[in-house]
């Protein structure tokens, strides 16, 4: 028997049966148990104001520990980078949709909005890129599970949102999704799209268990990005932005066997500045610490000791 810890929202169960049943396909015997987080428990509270560090995964890893549960599964741009100690990330599944989309009942794209509108979004890395953007447009503080934001989006609290592709696919709701935007508009969060399966260290029967569901394309990329979050000194809740993926062929259709790109920005808080770095490579920790050390050398660290506007 796994059993397996989760948060309780639409997504997270989504995720954590997705993982259940690959197990219970490949012979094992599992069940879910929901736990609830201080994220979960402080919805009308900004990020800003909770602080962001574990506080959708405190108490799940507390009772990983204590031995109450075999696994966590997390979105891993919700993961810290610096797991407690005796904990492994076990697994990392094949990555879906890393992207941002914009989501909106009247308009089409974010270009098509007009100057003043609103747009909800909790996370201060979309809402300074946002504002580089389109510093015409009002951000708006926006909180809560996928439904709650799109019943408040209808209700016409905002004109548009901005949420991960990844919730909206795997809830099955990408009819509302007006345009998905590129990683270089819109650079996304560290391991967005990706879930992170949370293992005891010393627990070699799951550690077994789950070896299968790693992916190491999804595994290389969501390590160089996590490297280059720890190196600048970031949560899930700073304006950075970093994306790594396969390099793809260049403009001569040569191929780059085996080698990633990876892209990232660093932001103001107000979008007024915004770094941007890009980098490829075949070793997924250094080509995450050197995209840190340019963004750096950019004069990164400044950017990310300005105070977060509301």
């Amino acid at each position: 028997m796994i059993r397996i810890g989760t948060r309780g929202s639409q997504l997270a169960l989504w995720q954590a049966n997705h993982v259940a049943a690959l197990l219970r396909a490949n012979g094992d015997e599992v069940t879910i148990q929901v736990i609830k987080t201080t994220g979960d428990r402080l919805q009308e509270v900004t990020f800003a104001e909770v602080g962001s560090k574990g506080m959708f995964t405190l108490e799940i890893e507390q009772a990983l520990a204590e031995g109450g549960i075999d696994l966590a599964v997390h979105s891993l741009k919700d993961l810290p980078t610096e797991l407690p100690a005796g904990f492994v990330l076990g697994a990392t599944p094949t990555r879906v949709d890393p992207r941002d989309v914009f989501v909106s009942c009247n308009y089409s794209s974010l270009q098509e909005l007009p100057a003043g509108a609103r747009v909800g979004t909790s996370s201060q890395r979309r809402r300074a890129q946002l504002r580089h953007l389109r510093p015409d447009i009002e951000c708006v503080e926006f909180r809560g599970n996928v439904d709650t934001r799109l019943r408040k989006l209808g209700e016409g609290q905002v004109a548009a949102i901005l949420l991960a592709a990844a919730g909206l696919d795997r809830l099955e709701k990408t009819e509302w999704v007006r345009e998905r935007l590129a990683p270089e508009a819109m650079c996304p969060a560290a391991g967005q799209g990706a879930l992170g399966i949370e293992c005891r260290a010393d627990d070699r029967r799951v550690l077994d268990a789950v070896q299968f569901l790693d992916d190491a394309a999804t595994r290389f990329a969501v390590t160089a990005e996590r490297t280059a979050l720890a190196a600048l000194g970031g949560g899930c809740q700073v304006p950075i932005g970093v994306h790594c993926r396969p390099h793809e062929a260049d403009a001569n259709l040569a191929p780059h066997p085996g080698e990633f790109e990876i892209m990232a920005v660093v932001a103001d808080p107000s979008g007024s500045r915004l770094l941007r770095a890009r980098a490829t490579g075949v070793d997924a920790p250094a080509l995450g610490q050197s995209i840190a050390e340019e963004l750096l050398e950019l004069g990164a660290g400044e950017l990310l000791g300005a105070e977060i506007e509301p």
